[in-house]
């Protein structure tokens, strides 16, 4: 398997999680009542988690690092505390599919804008016609996904 091979598995694998993961969430935010509880429970799982990874690939010595770090990197703390508690109170009253898909198309804006763009130390990867037409070609996708609805 090439580098490339591996790394699409690996995100296709993680997008294949995000609707799962949201219908998960959704389901326990109306289990307790509370989107916001099922959001801080979700955390803990994640926290706890992640902690054994970095345990196991890079020890605690790596968090020394942390107030070294540029301020505006924590900010993704609140993105995705925000894309939580959002598919978690939105999913149950939109749908799970109709969440994602607008989820999806943010996801393809904001990245195809901060490829073309080399925002936060990325890549640069100008936003060509083809791109463009593939961004556009999701938007009208996922207007066609309302009109059944």
């Amino acid at each position: 398997m090439t580098p490339t091979t591996f790394y699409a598995s690996i995100m296709l694998a993680a997008g294949i999680g995000i609707p799962v993961l949201a219908s998960l969430n959704a389901r326990l935010g109306q289990h307790l009542g509370s989107p916001a509880a099922a959001g801080f429970i979700l955390f803990i799982v994640a926290l706890t988690s992640t902690a054994v990874v970095m345990m196991v690939t890079s020890g605690p010595s790596v968090l020394k690092l942390a107030p070294t770090a540029p301020k505006h990197l924590f900010m993704a703390g609140f993105l995705v505390t925000f894309y939580l508690l959002s598919i978690t109170w939105i999913a149950p009253k939109f749908g799970v599919g109709n969440a994602v898909f607008f989820v999806l198309l943010g996801q393809m804006i904001s990245a195809a804008a901060i490829d073309h763009w080399g925002l936060f130390g990325a890549q640069l990867s100008p936003l060509t016609f083809t791109r463009a037409l593939g961004v556009g070609t999701m938007a009208l996708g996922v207007w066609i996904t309302q009109l059944g609805r």
